[in-house]
């Protein structure tokens, strides 16, 4: 199950977590990541959870690991192929109880989930960087959860633009679940799938300082690795993109499950996502990955001090900025279909009505 493309430094496994002192000289700080490449269990949440503890463990206890990447949509499932027999001006009602399927597997942000995967961060002292299909009554939003190693939940970051079909699936983020969180091994924050080929949304994480920059994704082709590379030097940050490696057989079988266009000619072991998760330094060195083989944990030492090795030659929003020709806008509040907006009425105001 495991694959190490960079040996990793000495565990002491009493103190998987060791305390940073990031008042030090940066350049001797370094933290030790994982990015996962492994498959849901499609439509069992259940079992998804109880996979992702294992992985979890695993990395904490035979890569020393701190902080932990997981894929796009793990909890929940990434619908690969699935059309939800979707044309335009019509619905099947196969595909409309393929929506109820799907929608039942996501995750309410908060709820019991969100305890079991803060759990899983506390009890194996990791920094925990999960893909959720996130259910808000009946629309759905494919989010990025963050935890810290001491078991508490940070805040989430909802993809902004779907890709294809998938804006007739997901809902829209909008600008205030954009964060990046300072934390004792870096300020961390994430962007999924294709919404790290917007300028805008890189230069606003950029802005926010941003260190380590998790990529969760669904894009196994060999060109996502030159994308996660350019933001690594665009940033100055180390980037993590974690994807799922699964075969045909790790969704469910044909009727229940279709693989529009392509389900003839796919066996049981075909694979449909290669994976190609990758870590990569400020100063554009792949330090692990891309792996296109099977499930496996891919690790990695980050020297923080890259970072500032990185900056001296680069500053996106620092010095090799040019304010007085460019700007950039973010609009950080809730975008809410409805508002409702409440007067307090008094007890005298009352009695007269």
């Amino acid at each position: 199950m495991s694959l190490v493309t960079a040996a990793p430094p000495p565990v002491n496994v009493d103190q998987i977590f060791p305390e940073i002192d990031m008042s030090t000289d940066d350049s001797s700080t370094i933290v030790r990541a994982t990015v996962v490449q492994a498959s849901t269990v499609f439509y069992d949440t259940p079992a998804t959870l109880d996979k992702a503890e294992k992985l979890l463990a695993e990395a904490a206890a035979d890569h020393g690991s701190q902080l932990v990447v997981f894929p796009e949509a793990f909890i929940g499932g990434y619908p690969r192929g699935s059309s939800f027999e979707l044309a335009i001006g019509a619905r099947t009602a196969k595909g409309r109880d393929d929506f109820r399927k799907y929608h039942a597997a996501a995750i309410d942000v908060p709820g019991p989930e969100v305890e079991r995967l803060a759990e899983m961060a506390k009890k194996y002292k990791v920094f925990l960087v999960m893909g959720v299909i996130e259910r808000e009554g009946y629309t759905l939003y494919c989010t990025v959860l963050f935890f810290d190693s001491q078991g508490q939940f940070l805040g989430k970051h909802r993809k902004l633009m779907p890709t294809a079909l998938e804006r007739c699936i997901w809902g829209f983020g909008d600008g205030s679940t954009i964060p990046v969180f300072d934390t004792p091994i870096g300020k961390i924050g994430a962007a999924i799938c294709w919404e790290n080929r917007m300028p805008s949304l890189r230069t606003a994480m950029y802005a926010k300082g941003i260190e380590i920059y998790c990529a969760p994704t669904a894009d196994a082709r060999e060109t996502w690795l030159a994308s996660m590379t350019h933001i690594a030097l665009e940033g100055g940050c180390f980037v993590l993109s974690a994807n799922q490696f699964c075969r045909r057989r790790d969704y469910p079988p044909p009727p229940d499950y279709m693989f529009s266009g392509s389900e003839d000619s796919l066996t049981p072991d075909s694979v449909v996502c290669a994976g190609g998760s990758s870590i990569i330094s400020p100063l554009g060195i792949v330090l692990a990955g891309p792996n296109y083989e099977g499930e496996g944990l891919i690790s990695a030492d980050l020297d923080l001090g890259d970072i500032a090795r990185a900056k001296f030659d680069f500053d996106v929003v620092g010095h090799y900025a040019r304010p007085e020709v460019f700007s950039l806008n973010i609009k950080e509040h809730p975008r809410k279909a409805v508002n409702f907006t409440s007067v307090k009425v008094t007890k005298d105001e009352s009695i007269k009505n």
